[in-house]
Formats: C-alpha cells, sequence, structure tokens
C-alpha cells in the first residue's frame, strides 16, 4: 500500500503478509478508516492462497492507545460496527467470516481495550518489556465488545480476567505473560524481529495442515472436545491424500528440509 495516509501498511514478506497500524501521530488509535483498512488487509491475508500467516504490529512507539471514540461512536448503528464491507474479515473475530490463516502479533509500548482484544483473536503473541497494557472500557461508560469478555478468561482463567475487565487498570509486560495473554517477552526494539522470525517458521510448514491444525482447535474451543474430534480422522485422510504430504514424508526419508507448496 502506497498511500501515504494508509492507516494500515500491507507489504509481503514471501508468504507473510506484514499488516502494520499506521497512525503513529495518534498513538495508533483506532478510527473508523484503520478499522476498515485493517478488515481488508486480514481478508487479503485469507483470500490469497499464497500467503499462509500474517503478522501485525505498529508503526511508532505504541501499539495502540485504543478505539478513537470521537470518530467510531457515531458510526455504531442498531447493529453495532460493521467492518466486513469489500471482502473484509472482522480481526476481532466476534461475527462474520472466520479467518482461517494463523496471525502473529507483535506490541510495543501502550496496548489499550482493542489491542488486547486482537491479541486475544490472534494466535502467537511477542510483547516488548515496554509494553503496558489496559481494559479501560469501563471506565468509558461501555464493555468491551471486540472479544475480551469471551476469550480473556478462557486464556487468563476468570479472576485474572475480571481483575483487570473491571478495573481498567494499567498491568506490564511480565503479568501479560504470567497470565497468558503474551508468549513471549523481548527486550524493547525486538518484538518485530521476532514476531516476523516466528511468523515464517510458521509460514514455512505445510500450509494445509496449519491451516487444519489451527481449524480443528479453534473448533474445540467453540464447539467442544467431541466435534473437534469427530474431524480428526477425516483431515488426516484428507491431509495424507495431498502433495504436501508425500513431500513432508520424503524430507523425513531424506533428513532433508522441505519445501511446501501448498497442494
Amino acid at each position: 500500500m502506497t498511500d501515504d495516509d494508509a492507516r494500515i501498511t500491507v507489504e509481503r514478506d514471501g508468504h507473510v503478509l506484514l499488516i502494520g497500524l499506521n497512525r503513529p501521530q495518534k498513538r495508533n488509535a483506532a478510527d473508523y478508516r484503520m478499522l476498515r483498512e485493517l478488515a481488508l488487509a486480514y481478508g487479503e491475508l485469507d483470500d490469497d492462497p499464497d500467503l499462509r500467516a500474517g503478522l501485525v504490529f505498529a508503526h511508532g512507539e505504541h501499539f495502540t492507545g485504543g478505539l478513537d471514540l470521537a470518530d467510531v461512536a457515531p458510526r455504531i448503528g442498531p447493529a453495532g460496527l460493521d467492518l466486513e464491507a469489500d471482502g473484509g474479515i472482522n480481526p476481532w473475530q466476534v461475527g462474520g467470516r472466520r479467518l482461517t490463516k494463523p496471525v502473529v502479533i507483535a506490541v510495543q509500548g501502550t496496548c489499550l481495550t482493542l489491542g488486547i482484544e486482537l491479541m486475544l483473536a490472534s494466535d502467537i503473541v511477542v510483547a516488548a518489556d515496554s509494553a503496558t497494557f489496559a481494559q479501560i472500557e469501563v471506565a468509558r461508560g461501555i464493555l468491551p465488545f471486540g472479544g475480551a469478555t469471551i476469550r480473556f478468561p478462557r486464556a487468563a482463567g476468570w479472576g485474572n480476567a475480571m481483575r483487570w475487565i473491571l478495573t481498567g487498570d494499567t498491568f506490564d509486560a511480565a503479568e501479560a505473560y504470567r497470565i497468558g495473554l503474551v508468549q513471549e517477552v523481548v527486550p524493547h526494539g525486538q518484538q518485530y524481529a521476532r514476531g516476523r522470525e516466528l511468523a515464517q517458521r510458521i509460514a514455512a510448514q505445510a500450509p494445509l495442515a496449519v491451516q487444519a491444525a489451527l481449524a480443528n482447535a479453534n473448533t474445540a474451543v467453540s464447539a467442544g472436545d467431541a466435534a473437534a474430534e469427530a474431524t480428526l480422522q477425516p483431515e488426516l485422510v484428507r491431509l495424507m491424500q495431498t502433495q504436501d504430504a508425500g513431500i513432508g514424508m520424503q524430507a523425513f526419508l531424506s533428513r532433508q528440509s522441505a519445501t511446501f507448496i501448498g497442494k
């Protein structure tokens, strides 16, 4: 994306889509344009068969100052907030089309409200040791509406989630790691490189297998163990018939790295 005023930058790095929050002069506070552009980037990630993983990061010193309520609030209609026109996917996964490919998040500086919810809707989070977090909606007279009430208790446990959701207090990267919101904490400035490394590592695996594993885990979470178990054997049979399974077997036998083709 070459638009100098773009709220979201999009760049391809091999099979990885690099998605950058790009409103640093406002601490990457999300206005409606940023929300829509982010949804379109997620749609591009999901729709392009050559893309296998996404990395979401932020330009500037802060991941996000949260929602730009002055811009967004007037756009909330009787059905809520529409982000999914023109092929977009709601990045917070609280309705609409489901994302089928993994997303890594790299976080630094301030990360408020929808930033935490974006983390919760992703698959792996790397945080700089500079990062601070807060779920402050209750201090603004609203509730978290991007999935925190659903996913935060699941990720961190009830008490840990309510401690931060119901108080709006700020917590640091060490606490985010302790309660399971982030998977790695790295020195400030290294979060992007580490996140990119992980996204590339995922993209090097067999993409159909990655997507199947992700889908099965999501089924277990959303529909229960029995629903996920019911798809395991059929998915194994399907994957064993792919070219990538043959490539993986040959790599195993020859003790060489596999180059998967996604077929």
